[in-house]
């Protein structure tokens, strides 16, 4: 994980490992959760000599003086790595408050942040390009492709076409919104009758789905300019009845 942080190429050090991204970020978050509760919820510099010197009494005696001088300097890189972050989040967020107020519409979806929302909107450029919504999801290879085989049509999988950078996003989103800590909406609630249906594969074919329904979802308030309803269709159903 060091050497990760210390290159500043993520990527590259789990190719080197064979670790996926996702658990490479997971680790990470779970070190500086676990060294800054450690710590005392903050780094030792910023912390006042004598509480400082208890929480490192504290650490030595629990980690041991090896462990605790080697898990310092990876707080202190951890640290400088999010403070970039959130240099780096913040500009992001200003660019698309200056130049792209689209982007407010789509980040009205639960799940999409401020950098999802302006590459989606940075990628599709002119969202009159598409004649229908639902193409959306043709154009990001989101599309599973199906054969006809006698009495039966098997899913196949998705094409994998257009920007992948975007794609990748948009399934991050899908698994954010069905997932533990996902809001209540009509998509949310769709996604998890899609994975309720059975199969080694259904929670992940779910969560492809409901990332082209995202991506049509997006466009659709894009074109529009509509305020967002979580729930419009439970909305329309309790009015029928």
């Amino acid at each position: 994980m060091l050497e990760g942080l210390k290159s500043g190429n993520v990527a590259e050090t789990c190719r080197k490992y064979e670790i996926a991204p996702n658990l490479y970020y997971r680790w990470k978050d779970e070190v500086e959760a676990g060294a800054k509760t450690a710590l005392g919820g903050r780094s030792a510099a910023a912390q006042p000599d004598a509480e400082q010197e208890k929480r490192i009494k504290q650490l030595e005696r629990a980690l041991g003086p090896e462990l605790q001088s080697a898990l310092q300097p990876l707080l202190e890189e951890i640290e400088s790595l999010s403070e970039r972050i959130r240099e780096c989040n913040e500009r992001v967020q200003q660019i698309a408050q200056e130049s792209y107020p689209e982007v407010a519409r789509l980040e009205q979806v639960k799940g999409v942040g401020t950098l999802i929302a302006l590459t989606y909107v940075l990628t599709l450029e002119d969202p009159r390009r598409f004649g229908k919504s639902r193409d959306v999801g043709c154009y990001l290879g989101l599309r599973p492709g199906r054969r006809n085989s006698g009495q039966s049509e098997p899913q196949l999988h998705i094409s994998k076409e257009g920007d992948p950078y975007l794609r990748t996003m948009m399934v991050q989103s899908a698994h954010h919104i069905p997932g533990l800590f996902g809001a209540d909406s009509d998509l949310r609630r769709w996604g998890l009758r899609l994975a309720e249906r059975g199969g080694k594969n259904a929670k992940k074919r779910a969560v492809v789905a409901v990332a082209r329904k995202l991506a049509i979802l997006l466009h659709r308030l894009w074109v529009s300019g509509e305020a967002y309803e979580p729930l419009r269709n439970q909305r329309v159903l309790t009015a029928a009845a």
